[in-house]
């Protein structure tokens, strides 16, 4: 084996073992998961005394923010999982019962997708809370063009990701 083969063994090795970096990252996701369980029993503690009392309207932006917290929950999980399982290391569970069967199916191009449908999904519901909201107190939200044109980028967004994956799928069946 000569030297320059050792050095490109050794740097290979070192780039592939430095997928790891990545790990304490994903475990940072885990406690933004952690953050989001939090708002959501401080959001059902605030609407609890409210129980008896809750208009139809209030009740549904009540619900739209449980959807909104479960979503980016969801959101979440499939960047740890799918992420973790794409950069550094396979999940050692295939005998676990729970174990989602998405996991080792979501490739680089899947997860994009499902960001993005994610992204759609929330942005969707921030705006419909909008609305409501707007339509609650009867004024003009200036940050409602805002909010639409957020919605209609993240729209545009995966449909064009959607549309390349499935070029790119085609081009090389």
């Amino acid at each position: 084996m000569t030297d320059l083969t050792k050095v490109e063994q050794t740097t290979e090795t070192l780039l592939f073992q430095s997928r790891w970096l990545a790990a304490p990252i994903y475990l940072g996701l885990v406690f933004g998961l952690i953050l989001l369980l939090v708002a959501f029993f401080n959001k059902l503690a605030a609407v609890i005394p409210e129980l008896l009392t809750l208009k139809p309207d209030a009740a549904i932006l009540h619900v739209l923010t449980f959807i909104d917290l479960a979503l980016i929950a969801n959101l979440l999980l499939i960047v740890i999982f799918s992420g973790y399982e794409s950069f550094v290391s396979k999940f050692d569970v295939k005998d676990h019962p729970d174990r989602p069967d998405w996991i080792s199916q979501v490739g680089f191009s899947g997860l994009k997708l499902k960001l993005f449908a994610s992204l759609v999904a929330i942005s969707g519901i921030e705006l419909l809370k909008a609305f409501m909201a707007a339509r609650a107190t009867g004024e003009v939200l200036p940050s409602l063009p805002w909010l639409i044109g957020i919605h209609a980028v993240f729209l545009l967004s995966v449909l064009v990701t959607a549309l390349a994956s499935k070029l790119r799928g085609s081009a090389t069946n």
